[in-house]
């Protein structure tokens, strides 16, 4: 549960840091990374934030867990692919711009991030019943019973 919840906070203040400034930076690091086309790179900076802050407060709450644990590991999959290109074709990046503005990285300590993110992500996926303790899933299931 602490684990689901930290996890849930990364991603609620990740996608909330971008969220209160223009989504022009967050569009300025999405084009820094050259792997989107022109026409879905504005589309990217302008969704992306909010999935982040749906999928960390759903985390938190606990709500629809297994969903939300399936789209977390999807959303971190494409970090670590999208950051182990940069790598690979050793773009100039000095930071990987996924915190926003406040907190920085460079791309090999993201991509090392995004691994343990991702790993403990799957755990808590595959551990879904201690995951879901106190949790808005586990509320909802145990007031729908029959009585």
């Amino acid at each position: 549960m602490i684990l689901r919840i930290l996890l849930g906070l990364l991603f609620v203040a990740s996608g909330g840091e971008k969220l209160l400034f223009p989504y022009q930076n967050f569009l300025y690091v999405i084009q820094n990374y050259q792997i989107l086309p022109p026409f879905a790179e504005e589309s990217a900076a302008r969704v992306m934030p909010w999935i982040e802050l749906i999928l960390g407060v759903f985390l938190i709450l606990g709500l629809w867990l297994e969903w939300t644990l399936r789209g977390v590991l999807i959303m971190i999959l494409g970090f670590l692919l999208i950051v182990g290109q940069a790598l690979i074709r050793r773009l100039p990046l000095e930071e990987c711009g996924c915190f926003g503005s406040r907190w920085s990285f460079p791309l090999p300590v993201t991509f090392l991030m995004d691994i343990i993110l991702w790993t403990i992500t799957a755990y808590l996926r595959i551990r879904i019943e201690r995951t879901a303790f106190f949790s808005l899933d586990r509320y909802f299931s145990k007031t729908n019973q029959p009585l």
